[in-house]
Order: C-alpha cells, then sequence, then structure tokens
C-alpha cells in the first residue's frame, strides 16, 4: 500500500465515506480527517447552519478552499459530497492521491438520509435529491480514480474491497 500516500473517498451523502473512512484508516494505519469536520470547525457550527448562512455557492467556495489547502500524507480523507464542484479541491486531492467514488444505487442510499433536511446537503432551491443524485454521479465517475460498488455491502466487506482495489492499482 506504500504507493498510496493518502486515499481519498467521495460519494454521495449517505454512501458511508466518513463511516467507511475510518475503517480504513485503520486498516491501512493512517491517519482519518473529515473535511466536513474541517469546514464546521474553522466555521465555527454545524454544517446545515453553515450553509444556511452561507449560502450554496459561498459554500462551495468555503469548501473548495479549506480543501485546496489541505497537505496531507497517510491520511484517509472522507469529502463533503458537494467537493466535486471544486476544482481546485479535487486537482489538490488529485495530487495528494488515490480518489475512491464509493458508488452506490439510489435505491438503498434515500433510506440513509432521513435526516436530509438536518445534513448541510449542498442543494439548489426545488432540486430534488434524485436529481441531485443524477447531477452529482458522473462527476464522481470524472475524478474516481478507483470506484467501489458499496450496494448491499456490510462495512467489512466494503473496506476489504477497497484494500483489493487500492492493491491492485498503482
Amino acid at each position: 500500500m506504500a504507493q498510496h500516500r493518502n486515499v481519498i473517498l467521495i460519494g454521495m451523502p449517505g454512501s458511508g465515506k466518513s463511516t467507511l473512512g475510518i475503517l480504513l484508516a485503520k486498516a491501512l494505519v493512517f491517519d482519518f480527517i473529515d473535511t466536513d469536520v474541517v469546514i464546521q470547525t474553522r466555521q465555527h457550527g454545524r454544517l446545515i447552519d453553515i450553509l444556511e448562512r452561507l449560502g450554496a455557492e459561498q459554500f462551495c467556495a468555503v469548501e473548495n478552499q479549506y480543501c485546496a489547502e489541505l497537505e496531507l500524507d497517510s491520511y484517509v480523507v472522507a469529502t463533503g459530497g458537494s467537493v466535486i464542484y471544486s476544482p481546485d479541491a479535487m486537482a489538490n486531492f488529485q495530487r495528494l492521491g488515490t480518489i475512491v467514488y464509493l458508488a452506490i444505487e439510489f435505491a438503498e442510499l434515500l433510506p440513509r438520509i432521513s435526516d436530509m433536511d438536518s445534513r448541510g446537503i449542498v442543494m439548489q432551491p426545488g432540486q430534488t435529491f434524485a436529481d441531485l443524485y443524477a447531477e452529482r454521479v458522473p462527476l464522481y465517475q470524472q475524478f474516481a480514480d478507483i470506484t467501489v460498488q458499496c450496494t448491499g455491502d456490510d462495512h467489512e466487506h466494503t473496506v476489504n474491497q477497497i484494500m483489493a482495489a487500492l492493491a491492485a492499482h498503482t
């Protein structure tokens, strides 16, 4: 695994980036960072409150700036689902390591985000979660070095899939 300086997890809200990231960091003996927590810490509030205060466009600008500034070595990074709208951040992640897209079918994702109103999900007015999913999936696919299908799998199996994909990806 030494060839993977960092592993960056991207995917939809509810795909398991934070939970799987912690487990993957333990398996790789890496540190773990959640960029949503970085934003919350630096902006002094919950994600939903920051999003409401700044609005979607300014929130994405803040996310872009914070993620573009990250300098990490031997980390698993759980990103916010909207980071793929941030060109500087994504360029930095491409430079920092291997980007893993946690792909999950919409039907499985929907029940996982029952707390959508309190999560702080970047969406445009009138946009449905299905619209958001359709808009983001091609972007996740575009940036991914590795895509791991997570639909129907438990955390342990998914972590094993990621580890195998990383071992095969040089």
